[in-house]
């Protein structure tokens, strides 16, 4: 990736500014024109010899780093973690998704569609944290999935993971202007530019990008001090959110909660996959595992203690909201501000404008800081141009990681209204989280060269009975939710499909320090949520997603595959095409 320049007997190292085609480009499939056609001309070997590769612990931890030229520093704890945690989880979502479900799918019954989702989150946190105790690196769900499914798995949940970055942080920005015009008191779309492009792309949104480039500007200059304010950001957000709670049950009218279910079971789980989503953002603290001074105690606590407080305070939200306005008067657009307004506390929408301000501008940081740790381990894989895994040596942080995220998210968040592309976000991070789950399994019950072959065969068949008998139980509710004849079929398959797992195959593998109890019913029940959630969403969610994962296949086909082959084979590579990494060891000068 990064070579070191010679003068006479001395070693130059380079400078981390830096921009030639070796950076980008060192592979030996890339070196010219014959190189290329030849590697394309191996496309079919190629593609059978990433599926069935896998990553091991050992170079995720300690060889793939190395390419970063620069060690990230471990300078965060426990509490930053926590608080990590709920600048990256509360944002806007709690203030606008509770209001909108509230009205059109739950009613009151809104609370126990947070209480479902909440309870699925958490079955993914438990995965999430066994891996990050385990492989405490910068890659999150990327590398664990790249040891455990191999590289190609791992690929479709990297494109996945950068299409949830880039459009996520410009949907967020948008939201900030939004919320900031409202504490303004000004028209809608007062602060943004008005053009004759096609609808939808038409309202040009500069604010988004300045508030897209401070927060990545903050995530560049140090992780320490990103934690600090991310720390005062997030306590006068929870203060105001305390004071929305407590402000609401004082004027609540407990008779507005009834009917308690007014659109039934079937609103609940269609409000739960929405809301759902509030709760995203989670995964990004397993990103931070590798700048963690001590992973396997400071994880967990992060990670498991904040998503269980703010399951509590979502849910306390969700109850207030519908105590204190009757469900059918409640603005989908504004609901707490109009309820407030409603019990003569009209203030209180500023009040309420600014919370969800702070929320997103924690979101927008503690994001930015994420996924840009996502897209270094990527690089590191050779999956995208190495240059986005160097780290900074001054600063270590990824700075160039941090640019790939800001510039698409900016481009983004500059023209687009973003409404076509929320349901292919929900889509992204179901899969994603599903496809975590089935790692874990296979990392319990499966060692390569250790578990025997029909050992291996049972686990396949049993995972596809769990992952089939879940997606039939999605398609049954999507298309006769009032029915029970399907679910008599697929939940004793997915039932006894678990059971045969827990009964006939012993775990290969037991974690080291902290791991997922009752395995493997709550990473299948992780699976079945998942799924099942996905099959709450739209048929053009899908749509979008199958034209997405299309665009990832052809990037890999030409050239994410020849990158990754070529560096699993460098031995193999004639010397004078060999990928120079003899300075790995070494730090690179700013």
């Amino acid at each position: 990736m990064g070579s070191m320049g010679v003068v006479g007997e001395e070693v130059q190292p380079r400078s981390y500014w830096r921009w030639s085609k070796q950076d980008f480009l060192p592979e030996q499939s890339f070196q010219s024109w014959s190189t290329y056609r030849t590697a394309l001309s191996q496309t079919g070997y190629r593609f059978k010899n990433r599926l069935i590769s896998r990553s091991d612990d050992n170079n995720e931890i300690g060889e793939l780093p190395k390419r970063s030229e620069n060690d990230m520093k471990r300078c965060l704890t426990w509490w930053d973690l926590i608080w990590f945690g709920f600048g990256s989880v509360i944002g806007a979502g709690i203030f606008v998704l509770t209001g909108q479900e509230t009205h059109d799918h739950a009613g009151p019954a809104i609370v126990l569609s947070y209480v479902a989702s909440g309870v699925s989150a958490m079955l993914s946190v438990l995965c999430y944290t066994e891996f990050s105790v385990e492989v405490p690196v910068a890659g999150g769900a990327f590398a664990y999935l790249r040891i455990e499914l191999g590289d190609f798995i791992a690929f479709i949940t990297a494109g996945n993971i950068l299409l949830e970055g880039f459009v996520g942080s410009a949907a967020v920005a948008r939201s900030w202007t939004s919320y900031f015009t409202s504490l303004l008191n000004r028209p809608s779309n007062s602060l943004r530019i008005h053009t004759n492009l096609t609808e939808g792309f038409n309202l040009l949104d500069p604010i988004a990008v300045a508030v897209l480039t401070i927060a990545a500007t903050i995530a560049m200059i140090s992780t320490k001090k990103t934690s600090y304010l991310n720390w005062i950001a997030s306590v006068v957000n929870n203060v105001l959110i305390l004071f929305v709670i407590i402000a609401a049950f004082i004027h609540a009218n407990p008779s507005n909660m009834k009917p308690f279910f007014p659109f039934g079971a079937k609103g609940v789980f269609q409000a739960s996959a929405i809301v759902y989503f509030a709760y995203g953002g989670f995964d990004n603290i397993a990103t931070m595992a590798e700048e963690t001074k001590n992973p396997s105690r400071d994880i967990p606590i992060g990670l498991i203690g904040s998503m269980s407080i703010i399951t509590v305070v979502y849910c306390l939200m969700a109850v207030s909201l519908p105590m204190m306005q009757k469900y059918t008067d409640i603005d989908t657009n504004a609901a707490y501000s109009v309820a407030f307004q409603s019990v003569g506390m009209t203030w209180a929408k500023y009040l309420v404008a600014l919370g969800a301000l702070k929320g997103m501008t924690t979101v927008l940081l503690v994001g930015t800081l994420g996924q840009a740790r996502y897209i270094t381990h990527i690089a590191r894989a050779h999956m995208i141009p190495p240059w986005f895994a160097l780290v900074h040596p001054k600063t270590g942080t990824p700075i160039n990681a941090t640019v790939l995220i800001v510039i698409p998210s900016a481009c983004i968040a500059l023209f687009s209204s973003l409404d076509v592309l929320a349901g292919l976000l929900s889509v992204s991070t179901l899969f994603i989280f599903m496809m975590m789950a089935v790692a874990l399994l296979v990392r319990r019950y499966y060692v390569r060269e250790i578990t025997p072959q029909q050992h291996l065969l049972k686990l396949v068949i049993f995972l596809l009975i769990i992952i089939a008998s879940s997606m039939g139980t999605s398609a049954y509710w999507g298309l006769n939710p009032n029915g029970w004849v399907g679910y008599v079929v697929t939940v004793p398959l997915w039932f006894f499909g678990t059971l045969a797992m827990a009964v006939f195959l012993p775990q290969q593998r037991s974690p080291k320090v902290w791991g997922v109890p009752l395995v493997p019913w709550l990473p299948s029940l992780s699976i079945a949520t998942n799924i099942f959630l996905m099959g709450s969403l739209g048929s053009k969610a899908f749509e979008r997603f199958g034209i997405c994962t299309v665009v990832m296949l052809i990037y890999y086909v030409f050239f994410g595959l020849h990158a990754t082959y070529d560096m699993a084979h460098k031995q193999d590579q004639p010397e004078s095409l060999k990928v120079d990494d003899s300075n790995i060891r070494e730090k690179a000068e700013p």
